[in-house]
């Protein structure tokens, strides 16, 4: 097998197209199978999920849908207002799902409660605080021998 046979063999089918994809694989492609064009895509809760796939130029996002993702195919498919509500719920629900420490850093370098107190203390304070303690306890190590 040769990749010319291959390439004759693939392309006489009938809508069939080839591509290189994920950098060098050749792919054979039935053309009405391609995905729609899409103009936007965002998660959505699995309520407002199903209601917004039901409706006309809102499709399950390709290779998205079991995340509960939604694709819009024209720029109309939503009013402005319900495209903001649902695009500030989207970041919602991905925030929710990021690691705690990624959350902290996005919402402007808090960390949780601090050891003293319920106040809250930035990243960079805990840091030196704790480069100090390893700094006087290797000290104190040091000066005892």
């Amino acid at each position: 097998m040769d990749v010319d046979w291959l390439r004759e063999l693939g392309l006489s089918f009938a809508g069939t197209t080839e591509q290189i994809q994920w950098g060098c694989n050749l792919v054979f492609k039935v053309t009405p199978l391609e995905p729609a064009p899409v103009c936007l895509s965002f998660k959505a809760s699995p309520e407002n999920f199903a209601e917004l796939t039901e409706r006309q130029n809102i499709i399950p996002a390709p290779y998205m849908a079991r995340a509960q993702w939604v694709a819009l195919q024209t720029r109309d498919a939503l009013t402005r207002d319900e495209l903001s509500r649902l695009l500030r719920e989207s970041y919602e629900l991905v925030f929710a799902k990021l690691p705690r420490k990624t959350q902290e850093m996005i919402s402007g370098g808090r960390t949780g409660a601090a050891r003293a107190g319920n106040k809250k203390m930035p990243i960079s304070k805990l840091r030196r605080k704790k480069a100090l303690k390893k700094k006087a306890a290797k000290e104190k190590r040091a000066g005892g021998r």
